[in-house]
């Protein structure tokens, strides 16, 4: 039982280090330090690095996996009200890290996916994931009448992932919220409205 908590404080403390300042800028001892566990004991808890971070990535999917389930199951909002909480759960985990990190799994993505193919098939694995809710949101507002029934929701869905990841990387470099606003409001103005055309 120790062990194991003890290897969650490890992930957990990585995955609050590797937010901030990266991966390969990350080192063993500085997550031992802050974790307060005696150096020279990583290995008893991870076979490698590569091994540390992927444990990293799983721990963080897991949770924010069920963050996502919370919000797009929300029996009390419609589902584009559901996609609406999605973005605005987005741009409240910017301001509390004060447009420091972003999201931890794009910033792995843009750092790892052309150096490890190990870390870019677990990545991408997740982002699917991720896609597959939000086809779901899309689908049960297509057939609430919320969008148009002509709306391609894996088109979409997929669009959505790729510019909010965009959105939040642009709000790092900005110190502002304004990327993700902007992005959101031509969506729901622009994509989503019934009065336009639908994604192809």
């Amino acid at each position: 039982m120790k062990t194991q908590a003890t290897r969650d404080k490890l992930i957990q403390i990585g995955a609050e280090l590797i937010a901030e300042q990266g991966f390969n800028a990350t080192g063993i001892n500085a997550v031992l330090s802050r974790a307060g566990v005696p150096k020279g004991s990583f290995y008893h808890y991870f076979s490698s690095k590569e091994d540390f971070g992927l444990a990293v990535i799983d721990a963080f999917a897991e949770q924010y996996d069920d963050r996502l389930a919370a919000i797009f199951h929300d029996p009390e909002l419609t589902p584009l009200g559901r996609l609406r909480r999605y973005f605005d759960a987005g741009r409240a985990d910017m301001l509390s890290c004060d447009h420091a990190r972003g999201c931890l799994i794009g910033n792995l993505g843009q750092e790892l996916s052309s150096r490890s193919e190990v870390f870019r098939a677990r990545l991408d694995q997740v982002f699917r994931r991720w896609e597959r809710r939000l086809v779901a949101c899309l689908e049960e507002a297509r057939a609430a009448g919320e969008v148009s029934e002509d709306l391609d929701t894996e088109v979409l869905a997929g669009f959505i992932l790729t510019g909010w990841q965009g959105a939040m990387l642009r709000a790092k470099t900005t110190k502002s919220l304004a990327p993700m606003e902007s992005f959101e409001q031509v969506l729901f103005r622009h994509m989503l409205s019934r009065e336009v055309p639908a994604v192809t």
